[in-house]
């Protein structure tokens, strides 16, 4: 029987460097699910999870699986159509997150990174034994994401409204990532928490 891996819930709001800190997370050989991408594969072409959504929102598939732009809409302010679309895509990404987390214990890892964006607000952080928040300046925030492209400063204000704020995700935290003192700065905060956890992880093996 394989030993359970940690779970490290890795978030952190739009703009604060979550993906880039994912990165560095894999390159520390520590494997990585991403909840977004795994979104992307249900829905893509082929995906186990169109003929259900096409079902529930229909006109919404396009020749790649379900076509975002059209689905957009659908969901965008709208309380109830989202709980139906999570009600279909829950239950699949946690299937793919349970599969991939057996998967890394089976290959002998320590531990994983869920990364989430909404890990505090969809109170995913009770699955977790670690909690990561990738933080920044709120200026240095906001030049990030205004500068992607078709953001405007309308729609930063309204995917902001929707996250819980950065302070309280700070304090909920376990570790905090700095992302805007540069990349080395970062990392050298990555590799010491996993440091100190791979160091709990033998104490309670010992103890």
């Amino acid at each position: 029987m394989t030993e359970k891996v940690i779970i490290i819930g890795l978030t952190g709001s739009i703009g604060m460097g979550k993906s880039e800190t994912a990165k560095m997370f894999e390159r520390a050989d520590i494997p990585v699910f991403d909840s977004d991408a795994a979104v992307h594969v249900l829905m893509g072409p082929d995906g186990a999870a169109v003929d259900l959504v096409d079902q529930a929102f229909p006109g919404v598939r396009g020749g790649g699986g379900i076509d975002r732009k059209l689905l957009g809409p659908r969901v965008f302010g709208d309380g109830a159509a989202l709980k139906k679309l999570e009600s279909i895509l829950h239950p699949m990404v946690s299937d793919r997150r349970q599969a991939f987390f057996d998967q890394a214990a089976t290959e002998g890892h320590d531990m994983v990174v869920m990364d989430v964006p909404l890990l505090f607000e969809t109170g995913g952080d009770g699955k977790c034994d670690y909690t990561v928040v990738v933080s920044a300046a709120p200026e240095v925030q906001r030049q990030r994401v205004l500068a992607r492209p078709g953001m405007s400063a309308e729609k930063f204000d309204q995917i902001l409204a929707k996250q819980m704020p950065d302070s309280e995700k700070r304090q909920r935290a376990d570790f905090i990532v700095q992302s805007d003192q540069g990349i080395g700065y970062a990392e050298d905060q990555v590799h010491q928490l996993i440091e100190k956890i791979l160091e709990n992880i033998q104490a309670q093996k010992s103890g």
